[in-house]
Parts: structure tokens; C-alpha cells; sequence
């Protein structure tokens, strides 16, 4: 080769990066984007081609990361799980007093009823031991029902006792019933009611244990 004649420029070197390195990041997207399908659609209504153009991925793209609807119910219902819950220690190191600490976490989704009417639908249909989040929702009482495990625990008006486990079946029943009436009655103020009954059973209980676990859907 002579010296006029000039050599093929050499390729830019690019940084070699790894196949899952934005995996984290793409995944989070993904489920924010089947929570928000969940929450307008329901879940029976949602699909995945829906959920992939919220999330600005392809189909096959999003069925790399999640094989099933169903696996995507699981990571979207996980997912509300921890924002509520740390949600709930921001409201706490607000010094916010505990009662309020469930109404203050709840407050979003009274506030929208479709997104409330399909979360419950979801609950409602979990109860089949056959649905995917069925395993789910035992989990989660499990979790509560340990929050609240230090043997029996006094009422704070008629000195009655209640197990960690009434209370958990107490406070369960309060929320859904609330969500509910909310539903029918959507004119009416319900979330103080929940306030209320929290003072009803209060106890020495740490604040954490009045929230963990008791979040939307």
C-alpha cells in the first residue's frame, strides 16, 4: 500500500455491555405499566400487547422478561406492596399518629374509584383457590398475622381481649367493608371511620404493625 493511499478508518470502539444490563430497569417499567393496565382495564380486560406499548417495549420484548399475565399480576401486586409500605415510614417519620397511618396510605385509591373497583375485583377473585394471586393474599395475612403476634391484646375501651389474629380479621374486614361502601356511596366521607376504629383496637403495638401488610388490592 502506498503512502497516498489512506487506510480504512478503524470502527469505534463501543463499550461492551452486558444483555441484562438494563434488565432492572426495564422490568420496573414493565410492571408499573401492568399495574396502571390492571387498574384501568381490570385484570380479565388487561393484555400484554396492552401493557407492552405502555411500557414502550415490544410484545415479544416483554414476554422475555414475564412469560404469563398471570406472572405480571404476581410482580404488579409485589410491587404495590413496597410503594405503600414505604409510603407508610414516610408518613410515620412525618410523625403522623399511628392510627392515621393506614387511612394516609389508603387516601390515593379512595380517591379514584375505577382504580379501586378493579383492585378489589382482583381480591374478590383471588378468594378461588385456583386464581394465581390466591397464594399471594395467604401470604400476606401470614405477614400480618405475625406484625400482630404477642399473645393477646387488650381492647382500649372494654378491656376485652383480642388475638393478634381477631385483629388482623377485624382490620381486613374493616377495609374491604370500607372499600366497598366507598363504591356504593361515593359522595360519603369514609376513610375517618377506619381512623376510628384503629383507636378502637390500639395498643402498645409498634406503628409498623398497623400498616404492614394492609395495602390496596
Amino acid at each position: 500500500m502506498s503512502a497516498t493511499q489512506e487506510r480504512p478508518a478503524t470502527a469505534p470502539t463501543r463499550a461492551k455491555r452486558g444483555p441484562y444490563a438494563t434488565t432492572p430497569a426495564r422490568r420496573i417499567a414493565i410492571v408499573e405499566a401492568a399495574s396502571a393496565s390492571f387498574a384501568e382495564h381490570g385484570y380479565e380486560r388487561s393484555s400484554l400487547r396492552d401493557i407492552a406499548a405502555r411500557a414502550n417495549v415490544t410484545h415479544a420484548a416483554l414476554l422475555r422478561h414475564f412469560a404469563s399475565k398471570d406472572e405480571l399480576l404476581l410482580a404488579a401486586l409485589a410491587r404495590r406492596d413496597e410503594q405503600d409500605e414505604e409510603l407508610a415510614r414516610r408518613i410515620m417519620e412525618s410523625k403522623v399518629s399511628a392510627e392515621r397511618v393506614l387511612t394516609s396510605v389508603l387516601r390515593e385509591e379512595f380517591e379514584h374509584p375505577e382504580m379501586q373497583r378493579n383492585w378489589l375485583a382482583i381480591t374478590v377473585a383471588a378468594t378461588n383457590p385456583d386464581h394465581p394471586a390466591h397464594a399471594f393474599f395467604l401470604a400476606r395475612r401470614d405477614k400480618m398475622r405475625a406484625n400482630f403476634a404477642s399473645g393477646r391484646l387488650e381492647t382500649a375501651l372494654d378491656h376485652d381481649e383480642l388475638s393478634a389474629d381477631d385483629k388482623v380479621t377485624m382490620v381486613l374486614a374493616m377495609i374491604d367493608g370500607l372499600r366497598i361502601q366507598a363504591l356504593l356511596d361515593p359522595d360519603r366521607t369514609i376513610l375517618p371511620l377506619l381512623e376510628r376504629f384503629m383507636r378502637l383496637i390500639a395498643t402498645t403495638q409498634p406503628a409498623e404493625a398497623l400498616f404492614e401488610g394492609f395495602v390496596p388490592g
